[in-house]
């Protein structure tokens, strides 16, 4: 497949300038929380390398340590977290290809009933942030592949599925590769990746609010090398499943299944009462039991199980730089502790844009929800006390407010925007945002030679009211009364550097009118936390 091609088959619905229009209908009718679990096996096989480092010792294992396949993509000065904490991303990316861009053998991507080298592109089909403190407990935060987020940087795109950023990007600077004469397919597909992984890590940060310490990487393969080099896994079925598009089939009840069973297992979706929400519980009990199997038969003190486990780390894992024998020792520790808390980040309603479905988001609660499991401070502009006490109104209640349902402020100024930065579609993008929120829109254009382009609101007569409010909602600080404006006029003007408030972007805003709809569908529930130290699990 072309770089092009992907770029169609992939992500084309979400190209700009196409306004979403999202019908309350569709809405309603999508079911899908939708993420596959391929990488949920990072954890397992960086666990492993963190014990061979006291079973096999730290110099042998450091030395093994050189096959693997490390990426700089993080970034020396990307933020740290602090207090002896330390975050890690784990990515599962669902491509068919190994690390030179080689296609998987055919009879391994039929034990995993994945088609062929042209499905799944290089979506990250799992992402998982897993928080762990100083004293090692562990919370690990599930990312659905399907939240829609706000991204830069990515030609002809501001809103995509969070699982499509590595795939976008890697097809964009491929392609600038070859235009400047790269024709190597090793370096084509080293670079192009390293930027994938650039814009994913980006993505989550800008997602969570949380900082990332370290990211481990494992692809299709890996997930099958590590159920059958443990020989199989155990599971535990509260009914009998049989889906024709995973390969499952499975009686109720504890049982051992072989690599391709389990693959089955975590991937089947289709026939489940709780769809995506029942799978997200399957891939959490499949880690479980891994950890709990590999501490059960010894394989931790198992010389040639671990050198076997390396081997597959080996062969289908990336790890970030900065991985050493502090970092591989805590995760050692963390496995014969087994405190582990998973946990899905909140979906607020599922939506179908451009015919696709997607999860529709809160950032602003998603950050404070992170935040407060990892001991992090709140985010600017996050509620100050909890809904039951609060007497201000956070800033997404002000964004519904604006839409006229409730709204104490009046709109009878008319609205310009300047687009004063060098973000293409910024100017139009706000325009979109204010009219949803029901003001009165004039012109949109860019700034022109000689014209102030700092961020700013600049208000003509009888409307300093209403451009203090909405400098207020923007989060502008400049407010000025400009004589050159006319009368019952206000030109908001987008510097370089504005960026537009998490609950103020298109999507954050339908989330934050969402709670105005009557309907008796519940909101999503991503169900209670699956603990490490359970013991075996049993799930739909």
């Amino acid at each position: 497949m072309s770089t092009s091609d992907f770029q169609r088959s992939d992500s084309a619905r979400h190209r700009l300038p196409a306004r979403h229009r999202r019908s309350r209908l569709q809405s309603l009718l999508s079911t899908r929380v939708g993420w596959d679990t391929v990488g949920r096996v990072v954890l397992t096989l960086v666990t492993a390398v963190a014990v061979a480092t006291t079973g096999l010792g730290w110099w042998t294992v450091r030395g093994a340590l050189h096959g693997i396949t490390v990426s700089d993509a993080l970034g020396a000065d990307a933020p740290k977290s602090t207090g002896g904490a330390m975050n890690i991303l784990l990515i599962g990316l669902d491509s068919r290809k190994d690390q030179q861009g080689n296609d998987l053998p055919q009879a391994l991507l039929d034990k995993l009933h994945a088609g062929d080298s042209d499905n799944g592109g290089y979506n990250t089909n799992t992402l998982i942030l897993a928080h762990i403190t100083a004293d090692n407990h562990v919370v690990a935060f599930s990312i659905p592949r399907d939240d829609y987020v706000r991204v830069t940087g990515i030609p002809g795109y501001d809103h995509i599925k969070i699982k499509e950023a590595y795939g976008l990007t890697k097809a964009n600077a491929m392609q600038h590769l070859m235009d400047k004469g790269v024709t190597d397919q090793a370096e084509l597909e080293r670079k192009s990746r390293e930027a994938g992984r650039a814009a994913t890590l980006a993505a989550v940060r800008n997602l969570t609010g949380a900082p990332i310490d370290y990211f481990a990487e494992v692809n299709l393969a890996g997930f099958y090398d590590i159920a059958e080099s443990l020989g199989g896994v155990e599971i535990c079925l509260n009914h009998p499943v049989y889906d024709d598009y995973s390969g499952a089939d499975f009686p109720a009840g504890r049982q051992m299944l072989d690599a391709s069973q389990v693959v089955a297992f975590v991937r089947q979706r289709h026939g489940l009462d709780n769809g995506d929400l029942d799978r997200t519980h399957r891939q959490q009990a499949f880690l479980i039991s891994v950890m709990h199997q590999l501490q059960k038969d010894g394989s931790f003190s198992d010389l040639g199980k671990l050198n076997q486990l390396i081997g597959v780390a080996q062969k289908d894992v990336v790890l970030s730089a900065g991985w050493g024998q502090e970092q591989f020792k805590r995760m050692g520790e963390i496995a014969g502790g087994a405190n582990v808390q998973y946990r899905t980040l909140p979906v607020v309603r599922y939506d179908n844009i451009d015919g696709q479905d997607v999860n529709i988001v809160d950032p602003m609660a998603i950050k404070v929800e992170v935040a407060k499991a990892f001991g992090l401070k709140p985010p600017p502009g996050a509620p100050t006390s909890t809904p039951s006490t609060s007497t201000e109104p956070s800033t997404l209640d002000k964004a519904a407010d604006s839409t006229g349902t409730t709204s104490k402020n009046a709109k009878t100024a008319v609205i310009d925007v300047i687009n004063g930065s060098d973000v293409m579609g910024l100017g139009r993008q706000m325009s979109e945002i204010l009219g949803d929120l029901e003001y009165s829109m004039g012109q949109t254009r860019s700034s022109q030679d000689g014209e102030l382009s700092s961020t700013a609101v600049d208000f003509g007569a009888g409307t300093d009211a209403e451009a203090k409010h909405l400098a207020e909602l923007l989060g502008i600080d400049a407010v000025r009364a400009d004589p050159s404006v006319p009368a019952g006029r206000i030109h908001v003007t987008l510097g370089p550097g504005y960026q537009v408030p998490d609950t103020l972007d298109s999507v954050s805003l339908a989330a934050a009118k969402s709670s105005n709809y009557d309907t008796t569908l519940p909101t999503p529930e991503s169900g209670p936390p699956v603990r490490a130290n359970d013991g075996l699990p049993c799930v739909n």
